[in-house]
């Protein structure tokens, strides 16, 4: 197997913010992930990650059936004032794809949970493989972090990689109208970090 690499390191203006985009050789599953490096010190022993698995719907066209863009907008305001990296993934709805994601959307409008409708579809409650985000980390020099994310499985995964954890940082709660049963499903069929009882 060929050994992940840096490829390119580029600075790239994000309104009054910047971050390095990295770009990766040999990463297992082939896809185009990329890692956004806020750090001004590279020397930190540990270093503040998230590990952010791309939502189209989310991240780009601020839907309101996920929490992910606030999420990854909390992680670009926390590292571009403390220092950190997103590695960024490209395991749309939770590894199913945009168009089954999309599918499954229209399942959640008749009454089921994202997780029920993964299944009613034929598709794992959640296909995302966490080995490329501790590739790119290593490719970066990077072995000891602090994680800023609520998924359990994240967690063990990246230990699983040869990642050290120092810390769990859970992210804010975004809680919405059309996010309720999306946000419930994920606290009670995998025990994410969300205290939604004190926002509701």
């Amino acid at each position: 197997m060929e050994k992940v690499s840096v490829r390119n390191e580029v600075e790239v203006p994000m309104g009054e913010l910047k971050a390095k985009f990295v770009s990766f050789h040999g990463l297992v599953d082939g896809k185009e992930h990329v890692a956004l490096d806020f750090r001004k010190n590279k020397t930190d022993e540990v270093v503040n990650v998230r590990i952010h698995s791309e939502c189209f719907t989310g991240d780009i066209f601020n839907s309101s059936r996920c929490d992910c863009g606030e999420q990854l907008n909390e992680a670009i305001k926390k590292f571009s004032e403390e220092g950190g990296v997103i590695i960024y993934l490209r395991q749309e709805g939770r590894g199913i794809g945009l168009y089954n994601k999309l599918d499954a959307y229209s399942l959640q409008l008749q009454g089921h949970d994202t997780y029920q409708a993964n299944r009613l579809l034929g598709l794992n409650d959640d296909l995302r493989d966490y080995q490329v985000a501790g590739q790119m980390l290593q490719a970066m020099g990077i072995k000891t972090i602090n994680l800023l994310s609520n998924n359990p499985e994240k967690v063990a995964q990246i230990k699983k990689y040869g990642i050290d954890l120092v810390n769990q940082i859970t992210t804010g709660v975004y809680l919405k109208k059309e996010n309720k049963s999306y946000l419930e499903a994920k606290v009670n069929h995998t025990n994410h970090k969300i205290d939604l009882a004190g926002n509701l």
